[in-house]
């Protein structure tokens, strides 16, 4: 059991912030209270003075997957063979041992949403994890957590200079189309006892049953509305990545009903798709009425610059609380791990991070971070 003593606690709920005692136990958030007596055996941690904000979460990252400082050895971000890859799994290639992971930890990141790249129009499943273990079986809170699909520069640049498909944005639209028409006959089939048990088909169940959503990389206004438009016709679930040009049309992303994860703002515009990033569009999509969260689309942006990106989106007409909650509970809920994540609330995970002030400001220390009711970093220890 873990006690946390007289800190500010940021809950992400509707209570606000409140001056409270925090206790947890079996790795769940036992009890919040202005005072609680100290169970036997707990470890006490004095927060006179500190900021206590749910664990910081990453809706989109590579983490693990494109390793740092390996170079092609640890990149197994993108299987660019071949373009349509629904049965690749994230937790096949995340290694727990990349650098990034400690770095994530110390700056108070407890969970990420990580999975392959944008070379394939389909590229595989995503997985939501914690960001501190050695075995990534032990580190993940749901698997599969989103398929992801590509629009744009990406799939045509990897695949039409060499003669293949798709070399155009009408190609991308059409295998995507076609791989969902095929699976959703599949299933169709199934129902009907005439369909055979096939791997391939069989990754896009969860997609079906509206059990996660189909996770688009997209930059441009124009694939944006295509995404929506695919997502709409075969009545999938779909999260917006990227949305770059998102402030461009806030209001017809609004009507569609489908969240946007928005960055990696702190980035170079090192394509064309990208020439209208700014940190300005994470609050114009807020205002909206859109779900919003942030991304490092990491290592794009290093993780660990989560809180950072955050603090210029709010400077750029977010607004602090708003930002907060695009990297806690806004996030946890389009990654669809609320139920866990996301805030403090009894009965959630014991993921928090003990701030000395608000995480977007750029002298703010990070002087423990919790995770499952175990402090796995403390300032000054190694």
């Amino acid at each position: 059991m873990l006690l946390v003593q007289n800190g500010i606690l940021h809950t992400m709920e509707a209570g606000g912030d409140i001056k409270a005692d925090l206790l947890a136990a079996d790795g769940v958030i036992a009890q919040i209270a202005p005072h609680i007596p100290p169970p036997e055996g707990a470890e006490v941690f004095n927060a006179a003075g500190l900021h206590i904000y749910p664990g910081i979460i990453d809706a989109h990252s590579h983490i693990g997957i494109s390793e740092e400082k390996v170079g092609l050895q640890g990149d197994d971000c993108n299987e660019g063979t071949t373009p349509v890859t629904p049965c690749l799994r994230a937790i096949d290639a995340i290694n727990p041992m990349d650098s990034a992971f400690h770095n994530a930890v110390a700056a108070g990141i407890t969970g990420a949403m990580v999975g392959p790249g944008s070379a394939n129009v389909v590229g595989g499943q995503f997985a939501f994890i914690k960001t501190d273990g050695r075995r990534i079986d032990d580190m993940v809170v749901l698997a599969p957590a989103a398929m992801k699909v590509a629009f744009g520069e990406n799939p045509k640049g990897n695949y039409g200079p060499n003669g293949n498909m798709p070399a155009t944005r009408m190609a991308i639209a059409s295998l995507l189309r076609e791989e969902l028409f095929c699976a959703r006959q599949y299933f169709e089939n199934e129902k009907k006892g005439g369909a055979q048990p096939d791997f391939h088909w069989e990754s896009y169940r969860p997609v079906f049953e509206g059990r996660i959503p189909l996770k688009a990389h997209v930059h441009r206004a124009d694939d944006i509305f295509t995404a929506i438009r695919i997502a709409e016709e075969f009545g999938l679930g779909l999260t917006l990545d990227h949305c770059t040009e998102g402030h461009l049309i806030p209001a017809e992303i609004a009507a569609s009903g489908f969240p946007a994860i928005v960055g990696p703002s702190l980035a170079s515009r090192s394509k064309i798709e990208v020439e209208g990033e700014d940190f300005k569009t994470a609050g114009i999509l807020d205002k909206a009425g859109v779900l919003v969260a942030l991304t490092t689309d990491h290592p794009v942006t290093r993780i660990h610059q989560l809180p950072l990106c955050a603090a210029l989106a709010a400077k750029k007409g977010m607004g602090e609380e708003a930002a907060l909650r695009a990297i806690t509970i806004n996030a946890a809920r389009i990654c669809r791990v609320s139920d866990r994540l996301g805030s403090l609330k009894q009965g959630k995970d014991a993921d928090f991070a003990l701030f000395d002030g608000s995480p977007l400001r750029l002298e703010t220390r990070v002087h423990a971070t919790v995770m499952n009711g175990q402090i796995v970093y403390r300032a000054g220890r190694p």
